[in-house]
């Protein structure tokens, strides 16, 4: 029997419905993150009271750089999805780049914008 080349168009379904409720929720995360930055969901004096509590403001400085960094890491992962559903729309989804093979299925539900198999992810490194 001849090797696979591509996903079949149920399997790409499959793959889509997967994508599509990480996408959704990394959206939501990203939107958490950014409202705390910009302290959007909040309705408080906080950034009009003169309070000069040094600790206090390192604290916040710090929450909020991490947070502008796990925005930046949200943003990322959602282009990589959004990525990932273009590749499923020209039926290239889960053709590793380097190698051409079929990436094997458990790899893609659990890592489904991987454009990599193990083999040449490690070859990599």
């Amino acid at each position: 029997m001849a090797e696979k080349t591509r996903y079949s168009d149920e399997e790409l379904q499959e793959f889509k419905t997967l994508i599509l409720e990480k996408l959704e929720k990394a959206k939501r995360d990203y939107e958490t993150f950014k409202n705390a930055i910009t302290h959007g969901d909040e309705n408080d004096t906080q950034d009009t009271s003169p309070t000069f509590h040094v600790l206090e403001e390192g604290a916040t400085v710090l929450s909020k750089e991490e947070a502008g960094r796990l925005a930046q890491r949200q943003q990322k992962f959602i282009n990589n999805l959004q990525a990932a559903l273009v590749r499923i729309e020209n039926k290239t989804y889960g053709i590793c780049r380097e190698t051409g093979k079929l990436i094997p299925k458990e790899r893609l539900m659990a890592v489904p914008h991987a454009t990599l198999s193990i083999e040449a992810k490690e070859k990599q490194n």
